[in-house]
């Protein structure tokens, strides 16, 4: 195990791209990256971890859906800066619910692969409204709503938050109830595609939530007053 981790500069390469191939018939599954602790992981465990650049930590592939990758075995490339890994995969490898990342010819736009499995329970609504919003980033903007939104940049992505935000506080003061759920989900989802334009994940904010339950709210604020 040391071997291979002593293999890379760990001073030149903060993140080791990682190609995943399915090991029963060579399918390429994704492509990913592991820091030195989630490559640490991978090997002692045979369970692939990564590193994720919009959550900013390690995740265990599969944590949320059980969709997890056994490792069969580790190539270094000639370079000693990219790993190839040969899985055992479960369920399905995107998060899409197809069973690789690689579905989309590039010249033509056709998808090639069907959604296998339904990700959205396992995901969660905000998970899965947030990748939708991603990849509408590609959608034509004169058939999707979000991707005008995002082709128009950040003036009007952060106009359209704070109109949201200005009209559930008016449902608040008005004591509408029905319009209170309203227009909070109107807000959650714009705030929701200015995260998705910066390639935050809400996956942050829940990080930064988790944070703050270890601290008092008065200390919490009294930090970033400071």
């Amino acid at each position: 195990m040391q071997e291979i981790i002593n293999k890379i500069d760990w001073q030149k390469i903060d993140l080791l791209p990682v190609i995943v191939q399915d090991i029963q018939n060579n399918e390429i599954l994704m492509m990913a990256y592991m820091d030195k602790q989630a490559l640490e992981l991978s090997l002692s465990t045979k369970i692939a971890h990564y590193f994720s650049r919009s959550k900013q930590r390690i995740w265990k592939k599969g944590e949320s859906s059980g969709h997890i990758q056994k490792i069969d075995s580790f190539y270094i490339d000639c370079d000693n800066d990219t790993l190839l890994i040969k899985v055992v995969q479960e369920g399905v490898a995107c998060h899409t619910g197809r069973r690789s990342c690689f579905f989309t010819e590039l010249q033509s736009g056709k998808i090639n692969f069907e959604v296998e499995i339904s990700t959205q329970a396992h995901y969660g609504v905000i998970d899965t409204l947030y990748h939708t919003i991603q990849d509408r980033k590609t959608a034509d903007p004169q058939t999707s709503w979000t991707a005008k939104l995002l082709s128009k940049g950040d003036n009007t992505i952060l106009k359209k938050v704070v109109e949201e935000a200005g009209e559930f506080s008016f449902a608040y003061k008005d004591n509408d109830e029905k319009e209170i759920v309203y227009e909070a989900a109107d807000l959650t989802y714009h705030v929701l595609v200015a995260l998705a334009a910066k390639n935050i994940s809400p996956d942050r904010v829940k990080q930064e939530l988790a944070r703050r339950f270890n601290i008092s709210g008065i200390a919490e604020k009294n930090s970033r007053d400071g």
